[in-house]
């Protein structure tokens, strides 16, 4: 079995998350979340927040990513990245405990 890390985040994520926070007041943390639900079963939730008691802090480049506790099992050794497609530009998990997704790309199966 191997061994559970904590979810990675790339330099291209974490450089559009200071994108997004340039000029705030008070920068955002970006969170991730798994929850039931979406087409296979699970679902991910991205969104702007801030950290709470629990919660897994990735910090880089001055932004920080938040997992919660519940969400970090479904999140071990995944990659949160950034990508800038034809189809749009969007943060997306690359998720080795998914046995399969769907064609949205944010919901999942274990």
């Amino acid at each position: 079995m191997d061994l559970a890390l904590p979810p990675r985040v790339t330099p291209r994520a974490f450089a559009r998350l200071a994108e997004i926070n340039e000029g705030a007041d008070a920068p955002r943390a970006l969170r991730v979340a798994v929850e039931g639900g979406g087409c296979s079963g699970f679902q991910y939730s991205i969104d702007m927040g801030e950290p709470s008691d629990g919660d897994l802090v990735l910090e880089g480049e001055g932004q920080k990513v938040v997992v919660d506790e519940v969400s970090l099992p479904f999140l071990s050794n995944a990659v949160i990245d950034f990508a800038d497609e034809l189809i749009g530009a969007r943060f997306v998990i690359e998720n080795p405990n998914a046995t399969s997704s769907c064609g949205c790309g944010t919901s999942f199966s274990m």
